[in-house]
């Protein structure tokens, strides 16, 4: 693509690139169609799976969202079958970690993060296909999230035993982030109100357990615990999620809080030589870990694209020109780099497509 195309045909590249290189691999050599399931990565030659020793509820999950984004409705719905059929458990209620090669469940654990991509994935496929049975999922399983999940201050544990007990960790922001993304997608499929309450609930208990006042941040870790951390990705993709909430987060301080913390990632999150972003930085804004991880870049990419002011959405051209020849290629994409540009990790996990579609549908052009 030269120097002079618009936003809106660099978008389209993108997005090009996507139906043409990146869905047939999961249709075809990365999904397993005895089991019908993806595979949890394929090698970088974009036609090899990785040796099989799980498959995770939440990649499938995630793998039916895209295929429902796409339009790819025959797909779609044989992952919503595989969805539920293997990962739901019918003793305890809700949905297993993972499944074994064999389809049989291996990690038991009831994990919000997973349960969060379940509603998420069936709000856009029950949305997109009618299917009346993915919509009652949605219900289904934000009641549980709120029951069985529940901890203190209005906030949601990260993970329980099979049967929704026993936890001795502190509850994380990314879990709650997607629940956050998952009831947003739900109340839009849904048109129900219950969703507005639960998030009104929700972005209430993270601004007051997660938001770094200095910066406007939201750590990864409740604030004031040792060794946090502040994740420029997280930020773009946070702003995101709050301006697509409207008014349903107001009360919460959340994008005004968010507002600072955008600046704050783009100002130091953001390698000045690459344009890649950062995977860590800490609470003054020094670089904790510099890995660029393809999911961060594509959230900035969305966040610019929304962005209020007409000079930070300027940056958009010049970052996809940066990102696409730095992260993708003629087999997939590359997964991460260092900040010099070695690949750090050369596999490409089924999880990530998910990434690049919602940040491809928040640019010019669609």
């Amino acid at each position: 693509m030269n120097a002079t195309a618009s936003t809106s045909e660099l978008a389209a590249a993108l997005r090009e690139h996507f139906v043409r290189i990146i869905l047939p691999i999961w249709r075809g050599p990365g999904f397993n169609s005895a089991l019908g399931l993806p595979y949890e990565a394929v090698a970088a030659d974009g036609r090899t799976p990785l040796p099989v020793t799980r498959y995770r509820a939440m990649a499938c999950a995630r793998q039916l969202f895209v295929f429902a984004l796409s339009g790819e409705m025959q797909h779609a719905q044989r992952l919503f079958e595989s969805l539920t059929h293997i990962f739901e458990d019918r003793t305890h209620g809700g949905w297993f970690y993972s499944v074994d090669a064999q389809g049989v469940p291996l990690d038991t654990t009831k994990d919000l993060y997973t349960h969060a991509f379940v509603v998420f994935a069936c709000a856009e496929y029950g949305a997109r296909s009618g299917n009346r049975d993915a919509l009652d999922i949605v219900h289904r399983a934000s009641s549980l999230i709120e029951d069985r999940f529940a901890a203190r201050d209005g906030l949601l544990h990260a993970a329980l035993d099979a049967g929704f007990s026993g936890t001795d960790g502190m509850p994380l922001q990314n879990p709650l982030m997607h629940l956050t993304e998952a009831w947003l997608a739900a109340r839009v499929a849904t048109q129900d109100a219950a969703f507005d309450t639960a998030l009104a609930k929700l972005g209430d208990a993270i601004a007051r357990t997660f938001v770094h006042q200095p910066t406007g941040c939201i750590a990864e870790l409740p604030v004031g615990s040792v060794d946090n951390r502040l994740e420029p990705g997280h930020q773009f993709e946070w702003f995101w999620l709050v301006r697509q909430a409207g008014d349903v987060l107001a009360g919460s301080g959340l994008r005004e809080a968010l507002a600072r913390a955008f600046l704050f990632a783009h100002e130091n999150g953001v390698d000045a030589t690459t344009g890649g972003v950062h995977a860590a930085l800490d609470e003054a804004g020094g670089v904790q870990d510099s890995t660029q991880r393809i999911w961060a870049q594509t959230e900035y990419l969305r966040a610019l694209a929304v962005h209020d002011d007409d000079d930070v959405r300027a940056v958009l051209p010049q970052q996809i020109g940066r990102f696409q020849p730095r992260f993708l290629n003629a087999r997939g994409w590359v997964e991460c780099k260092t900040q010099t540009g070695e690949v750090s990790r050369a596999e490409m996990p089924s999880t990530t497509p998910y990434h690049l579609a919602t940040a491809y549908a928040a640019l010019p052009g669609v």
